[in-house]
């Protein structure tokens, strides 16, 4: 399966046109973003567990990302509400479930191989953010290979200073504009390296996660 697979050029998947589909796992529904493989896949999704949902214990070989976008996230470890930011490493193990319904923004198979450390960040701690150029930032990893941040921007701010070595953002709150479009919550957006987009932050703001240079030296598989 290859959906948005040509990492030459942009991706968008609009928040309000999500296309779910079910997963193996009863009760459990995603939102395919990229994906290269088939139920084994490097895959970029959106997530979604009904009430008392599960996934059996399994491995995650190249690592796993997640984004509590709502509800509350579990696993064996604890439980994760709206705003938690987790990094499972390469070959870590888990068994995911919900009990109230969750939806996560997910990232599989795409961590370096050497990574071990175990993230946790409760982004809702004011402690967690900092000031940065006229933004509000909240760092959440910082490898050879990628930062990911979530970015809170002002009205009419613009994203991006200079060119990129490729972006893959998520919008969480607010708009974000461009001469030709509007892209609004939960849309999701991935820029190629080389690319300068004149986008800004719509007229009430804008919260994004962010993650760059991660693109930069990636082939289409």
């Amino acid at each position: 399966m290859r959906i948005n697979a040509d990492f030459s050029r942009r991706a968008f998947v609009a928040g309000d046109q999500y296309q779910w589909t079910q997963s193996p796992q009863q009760g459990v529904e995603r939102v395919m973003l990229d994906r290269v493989g088939e139920e084994k896949a490097r895959a970029t999704s959106i997530v979604r567990y009904a009430p008392d949902s599960h996934f059996p214990r399994h491995q995650h070989p190249g690592g796993e990302e997640i984004l509590v976008l709502s509800g509350t996230f579990s696993d064996e470890d604890g439980d994760y509400p709206a705003g938690w930011y987790l990094r499972n490493p390469p070959d870590s193990n888990h068994q995911p479930f919900s009990d109230e319904g969750a939806t996560i923004f997910v990232k599989l198979r795409q961590m370096d191989s050497d990574e071990d450390r175990r993230v946790r960040i409760d982004t809702n701690d004011p402690a967690t953010w900092q000031q940065q150029n006229g933004r509000e930032i909240c760092p959440l990893y910082s490898g050879h290979s990628e930062i990911v941040s979530l970015q809170k921007l002002p009205p009419g701010e613009r994203l991006f200073s200079e060119p990129l070595n490729g972006a893959e953002l998520l919008i969480l709150q607010g708009e974000l504009e461009s001469d030709e479009h509007t892209f609004g919550q939960r849309s999701w957006l991935r820029l190629p390296p080389g690319e300068h987009p004149s986008y800004t932050a719509g007229p009430l703001g804008l919260t994004i996660y962010l993650k760059t240079g991660h693109l930069a030296d990636i082939k289409n598989l």
